[in-house]
């Protein structure tokens, strides 16, 4: 079965609306099969270096629900809790 991974980096730079679209994210996409396999938690550096940003991955079933979810109009208005609150990077990554 095809699999994808939502990869996202985040500097919170303000809490407000963080937590609510933390738990509102986290119901639209596991409605859409996605599930979260790294939310945060203590980096070790192996090699390299980190920066401090937050690291999320979430798990999809393919690269078109995560396109899906993420143009959908239920995502756009969860987006609006977070925005002007942080920056984000966010890559869609096939699975192999």
């Amino acid at each position: 079965m095809p699999v994808a991974y939502l990869l996202v980096r985040i500097k919170i730079t303000r809490e407000e609306g963080w937590p609510e679209y933390r738990q509102k994210v986290a119901e639209l996409f596991a409605k859409h099969g996605g599930r979260y396999l790294v939310r945060c938690g203590p980096v070790e550096v192996l090699e390299g270096s980190y920066d401090g940003r937050r690291l999320v991955v979430f798990e999809f079933p393919s690269m078109v629900v995560i396109r899906s979810v993420w143009n959908s109009p239920q995502y756009a208005k969860l987006k609006k809790l977070r925005q002007g609150s942080g920056e984000l990077d966010v890559w869609a990554v096939p699975g192999v």
